[in-house]
């Protein structure tokens, strides 16, 4: 699933596992590797000039309908962790990014996943991508 010279711009985020992220064994909880991707998705979006507040502000949400995760290698308490997004594919209602979770020590890769969008109104009703927020995408592709 790694991204080579063909694939839109990946955008990188490092940071330290923290302890709350960890079971008693000092091993990341699944769970967090799901917020590590959300957080990977935002670094994205200010990276492309499309911060998901501004999103917000027109109206819109993305909702997540959609996680796909592979689990390879636990990543443990205190380890630095590297999350790699990229934009895979969007349309008119939706988006869907690719991830990849490693350690930037070593290259060992904890996950590879996806996770799918759609445009939704503050009415929680699917919606086109407002126009002006498609030609970002685009130009982020």
């Amino acid at each position: 699933m790694k991204p080579d010279t063909s694939t839109p711009e990946v955008v990188e985020t490092t940071f330290y596992v923290r302890f709350a992220e960890t079971d008693a064994m000092g091993v990341v909880h699944h769970a967090a590797y799901i917020v590590w991707m959300e957080e990977g998705r935002s670094v994205w979006g200010r990276a492309q000039g499309t911060p998901y507040n501004d999103f917000i502000a027109t109206g819109f949400y993305l909702a997540l309908v959609e996680v796909k995760a592979r689990y390879t290698v636990p990543a443990r308490y205190g380890q630095r962790v590297t999350v790699r997004t990229w934009l895979e594919k969007f349309g008119s209602r939706g988006m869907t990014f690719a991830y990849e979770i490693i350690n930037p020590d070593d290259g060992a890769v904890h996950l590879t996943g996806t996770t799918r969008h759609i445009c939704v109104t503050r009415e929680g009703r699917p919606a086109r991508f407002p126009e002006a927020w498609l030609a970002r995408l685009e130009a982020a592709k």
